[in-house]
């Protein structure tokens, strides 16, 4: 759990760092803690503004980023479904961490454009240990050539301290 764990630690920490170099002004609330955001699969509260306050959902990527992983499953053996069904975030921020790189997808339309095609793609089993507790997570996968071509998504690089659009 430690090695996930510090996975998704990585992948906030940049994707806080991304967001904060877009929109300077804006505050950034970390809920992955929260009870109450766990349940709605949002971990960031990004406020933009007075009025505009937007969920993100953080996911960070050991792989080297050919493909992105869509988990319906969470716990296949507790029979938990899967926070790419049931997170109410508005982004979803993908974040390769092998090779610095994150993409910024809208949630609900990258929802409604893959679960039409899911039953056509393979199911994927990703196994996870947390001390004496294994589970296994179920998910497809999806090019991420193929997504990008798909959905407006916004993908960019760090370099040094800034990212680059890429």
């Amino acid at each position: 759990m430690h090695s996930v764990m510090g996975a998704a630690n990585r992948a906030v920490a940049m994707a806080c760092q991304w967001m904060r170099e877009q929109y300077p002004t804006a505050r950034i609330h970390n809920v992955q803690e929260a009870p109450r955001f766990q349940h709605l699969g949002v971990d960031l509260l990004w406020e933009k503004g007075p009025a505009a306050v937007e969920g993100v959902e953080v996911k960070g990527d050991r792989s080297r980023g050919k493909r992105f992983f869509f988990e319906l499953v969470s716990n296949f053996e507790k029979n938990t479904p899967g926070c790419f069904l049931y997170s109410k975030a508005d982004w979803l921020l993908y974040v390769f961490l092998p090779l610095r790189t994150l993409h910024l997808l809208p949630l609900p339309a990258t929802r409604a454009w893959l679960l039409p095609l899911a039953r056509s793609l393979p199911l994927h089993k990703a196994h996870t240990r947390t001390g004496p507790i294994a589970y296994t997570t179920l998910g497809v996968t999806v090019p991420v050539a193929t997504l990008l071509q798909a959905l407006p998504v916004q993908s960019w690089r760090q370099e040094g301290d800034t990212f680059k659009r890429m």
